[in-house]
This record gives C-alpha cells, sequence and structure tokens, in this order.
C-alpha cells in the first residue's frame, strides 16, 4: 500500500530555511533550480521592456522571486506577472496575475509547460507566456473556457502582440540583439540551397 505523500501549505512554506526557492502544487513541494545567464537576460530585457510599456498605467510589472498565493496549497513563483487589479499585496499577489510569463529550460520545462500550465489555466490567469531561450521564441497563450489556446508563436523577426493588451508590442528582433550571444543549434532545420544536379534527357 502506498503512503499517500504529505501536502504541504504555506505556512509550511514560511518556514523552510534555506536559500532554495520552492513552489507548491496541490499541496506538493518542488525545489527551483538557479536560472542561467541566457535566462536571466531574457528576464532582465523584458522586464524593461514591460515596465516601459506599462508605465503611467494602472498595471504593475513583477520580477521573480515574488509569490502569487492561489490558494493555501497552490504557490508559485513566475518569472515575471503584470497584475492591473487590486490583488497585489505586499508578501504575495492573491489570485491570478492578468499575464504570467515563464523561460523555459530544461530543467524547468516539464514543470512550466505541463504542471504550472495546468495550474494557471485552473486559477484563471488570463494569458500565459511561454519563452524558448535558444533559439528566442514566445509561444502566446490566451485562456478561453478553461483551456489556453495558443494566439501566436513569435521569433526574432516579429513583433509580438497580446491579445489581453491590444496596444502591447514587443519588437524581438531588438529584444534578441541585446542578448549574449550563443553557438549555432547543431542541424537546426534552416533556409538551404540544394546541391548542383543535371537533367536527364528522355533519350539518355
Amino acid at each position: 500500500m502506498d503512503v499517500p505523500l504529505p501536502r504541504y501549505s504555506y505556512a509550511d512554506l514560511q518556514q523552510w530555511e534555506g536559500d532554495t526557492r520552492w513552489e507548491l502544487i496541490d499541496g506538493q513541494p518542488y525545489a527551483m533550480s538557479s536560472p542561467n545567464l541566457i535566462h536571466q537576460s531574457i528576464l532582465g530585457e523584458l522586464f524593461v521592456v514591460l515596465k516601459s510599456l506599462f508605465r503611467g498605467g494602472p498595471c504593475r510589472v513583477i520580477l521573480s522571486p515574488f509569490d502569487v498565493k492561489f490558494s493555501e496549497h497552490d504557490v508559485v513563483q513566475p518569472d515575471i506577472l503584470v497584475s492591473c487589479g487590486e490583488r497585489l499585496g505586499h508578501a504575495f499577489h492573491q489570485g491570478p496575475p492578468d499575464l504570467v510569463i515563464e523561460i523555459l529550460s530544461k530543467s524547468t520545462l516539464r514543470h512550466d509547460r505541463i504542471r504550472k500550465l495546468s495550474l494557471y489555466a485552473r486559477q484563471g490567469v488570463a494569458e500565459y507566456w511561454l519563452v524558448t531561450q535558444q533559439p528566442l521564441m514566445v509561444e502566446v497563450l490566451q485562456l478561453q473556457q478553461g483551456s489556453y489556446v495558443t494566439r501566436g508563436a513569435y521569433d526574432h523577426t516579429h513583433l509580438l502582440r497580446s491579445p489581453r493588451f491590444p496596444d502591447l508590442a514587443i519588437d524581438l528582433q531588438e529584444l534578441a540583439s541585446a542578448l549574449p550571444s550563443q553557438p549555432p543549434i547543431e542541424g537546426e532545420v534552416r533556409e538551404s540551397v540544394p546541391p548542383p544536379y543535371s537533367v536527364q534527357t528522355a533519350n539518355s
């Protein structure tokens, strides 16, 4: 007989010592790994752009680490959140932000694309961006009838648009040019030139 896993709460999380960042999903704790240089560079550039775009309006742009508390057993720290209402408190954001952004890495891919995607949909986060580090790409998801629908997929050649914020536009070429250089992706499918070929006639 399997022993049920303990179900932790926000109060438990507050008591844990050390420098490890923790998230709770349905009471299960997840230890978050340290980000790399590209992750932090993308995070910083996106924050600066969004901060400028929302300046003077009702929305606030918040960087991780900052708790989003959906319930006593669901507490996460998105890389970036945008909050436009009255849910932003001094210690945590209560309930769903208007926009959540997660920057994917090998260590968080399953966590961000499955566990947190399901949590954000269940808790009513209206818009969710999934950012791939290399090559730089942003997938924009919009919540419709309890499930996420992809509204756009953008790379460095695009101007990113948001369904939740129609006036928001981000030049990803400009953002990509500010990032540290990375080695080319081995074997990536790209535009190519076919090899020379000879035309065979019917009588040859």
